[in-house]
């Protein structure tokens, strides 16, 4: 409820940041977040499974596996156990990759009270299940508060404070609608936020989090045609169109379109797209260019989210009925054995529609055939 001050105006409610947070993941994001949080004022627990890199942490305030060129706060503290990292944590972070996502939660849920907010902080669908990332770790970690930070974050500009911006989505209980700035989601954007990060807040955790297991497949799609090529015109075509197969999955899902208008959905989705930092890009790019898979990032065996992601997002798309044709042309290319000319090419010679979903249209695309027999004779991957 709202307090009432002496002249009938609500009095707002003081939002305080959580004064002690852990990072569960001592990679470039658990670390670049544990470096924003450690700069905002928390007290910072980064656990790491490698004691080396947690010692080096500890001694040189750098994290020599990632980020080995940026300063860490000297506040910022690195573990190796994890009842320690998590001792007297009033908010967890949990920063790994979503195939680990389940066995870190099961081992964070030990030693966390049931009142202690987690943000999963990886970005994806369960493969086996079909779940996202924070339905995951429900699974492990029970009725504890469970939300996520996402958005166009490259984790080296983070470290480097460089201006960046990210959403902070938790589900809003009936209490915290009633006093929405004393919510996880406020708390934790206000113990991120500093001189140069900002966080914003939202409700539609199903939204945000669909948003990141799409663009990292869309993002594979736009580097496949620029490694074959295709400049720009193609690229914002397919970010255009990511969109709205965003916005669809989302929605058949319980999330809001307008969530993916937001920082975890466009603006996430045109940084992956456009740069080669983004290892999905690089895949994409270095495919489209004809190189072998096992042959990418020069034989080095490097996880690349999107690909396990281009596989489940279009199954759960498939059970959710939702057309999503270019996750699927991804989907082809990597799992299915398909080539890529012809893929793409049957891509862009799908019928014609309309953009709005609310004009029912499909018409015959009057040149398929020119369109197929140009794409494929251009794209030799």
């Amino acid at each position: 409820m709202k307090i009432e001050a002496v002249d009938g105006d609500p009095i707002p409610f003081r939002a305080s940041p959580y004064a002690t947070v852990a990072v569960i993941g001592a990679g470039s994001w658990g670390t670049a977040l544990a470096a924003t949080a450690a700069r905002s004022g928390a007290r910072v627990r980064l656990w790491g499974r490698n004691r080396q890199v947690v010692d080096a942490i500890n001694r040189t305030h750098r994290n020599d596996r990632h980020l080995a060129d940026v300063p860490l706060p000297s506040r910022l503290a690195a573990v190796h156990d994890m009842a320690n990292a998590l001792a007297g944590a009033e908010a967890v972070l949990i920063v790994v990759p979503s195939r680990s996502v389940r066995s870190v939660a099961r081992q964070v849920a030990e030693y966390i009270g049931p009142d202690v907010p987690v943000a999963i902080c990886a970005k994806g669908i369960e493969d086996e299940t079909g779940l996202l990332m924070t339905q995951v770790a429900a699974e492990e970690l029970g009725a504890r508060p469970l939300g996520t930070v996402s958005g166009p974050t490259f984790a080296r500009e983070t470290a480097l404070n460089h201006p960046t911006a990210a959403t902070v989505a938790f589900p809003f209980s009936h209490a915290d609608r009633l006093a929405p700035a004393t919510s996880p989601a406020a708390r934790l954007a206000l113990t991120l936020t500093t001189e140069s990060f900002r966080a914003y807040v939202s409700d539609d955790l199903v939204g945000v989090e669909v948003c990141g297991a799409v663009k990292n497949v869309i993002a594979i799609a736009c580097g496949m045609m620029s490694g074959a090529g295709f400049a720009e015109n193609t690229r914002a075509a397919l970010i255009t169109r990511g969109v709205d197969e965003m916005k669809a999955l989302a929605e058949a899902l319980g999330g809001r379109r307008e969530t993916v208008t937001g920082l975890s959905g466009i603006g996430d989705l045109t940084l992956t797209c456009s740069s080669t930092t983004s290892r999905n890009m690089t895949l994409g790019m270095q495919l489209g260019q004809g190189i072998a898979r096992a042959d990418c990032f020069d034989g080095r065996p490097v996880v690349v989210e999107g690909e396990a992601n281009a596989r489940s997002v279009t199954d759960l798309a498939r059970r959710a009925g939702v057309a999503m044709p270019i996750c699927e042309a991804v989907r082809a290319v990597l799992h299915e054995g398909a080539h890529l000319g012809r893929t793409f090419a049957g891509l862009w010679s799908r019928p014609i529609e309309a953009e709005p979903r609310a004009l029912a249209l499909s018409l015959d695309h009057p040149a398929a055939d020119a369109a197929i027999a140009a794409l494929a004779e251009r794209i030799h991957a």
